[in-house]
């Protein structure tokens, strides 16, 4: 038997199978791919909707309303009054206990009561004063509004 005589796979069944293994791979990488950038593009986004002060009795009441409007879910781990951790105030005082989970899509309402005067350290809390409370993100982040004790 002569090698001229022997036949291998001829050259249109060559390039369909090389055409399709590498299609095979292309889609596999594509798809490997999206599963990364899934992991790598979700961001944490806190909007805070809104916020106002009233006067109850003698406390004022601080009300903020906040969604989160990320990719991914996140915790607020602190909450800051006029950067101060609000348990340093002598007497301001959350309804949410902490830390305050918050899951994509969903909004809550914090309320801090504050009696009045609170103090921190040469600080007040009292009519007039402008109070910006922070909302301290276990990624980092800090989302922040003001208002104007009344």
């Amino acid at each position: 038997m002569n090698l001229r005589d022997r036949r291998g796979i001829s050259p249109v069944i060559t390039t369909v199978i090389i055409v399709a293994v590498g299609i095979a791979v292309a889609i596999a990488v594509a798809l490997w791919m999206s599963g990364l950038v899934g992991v790598f593009t979700r961001f944490e986004k806190v909007e805070i909707r809104n916020s106002y002060a009233s006067l109850v009795g003698s406390n004022f009441v601080v009300k903020i309303t906040f969604m989160n409007t990320g990719s991914t879910d996140t915790t607020i781990d602190t909450i800051l009054v006029n950067g101060k951790l609000h348990s340093d105030w002598t007497t301001v005082t959350p309804d949410l206990v902490l830390p305050i989970s918050l899951p994509v899509g969903n909004n809550r309402t914090l309320t801090l009561t504050i009696t009045n005067p609170a103090t921190a350290g040469q600080s007040k809390l009292v009519s007039g004063v402008t109070v910006t409370v922070g909302l301290h993100s276990s990624g980092g982040k800090e989302y922040s509004t003001s208002v104007t004790l009344p």
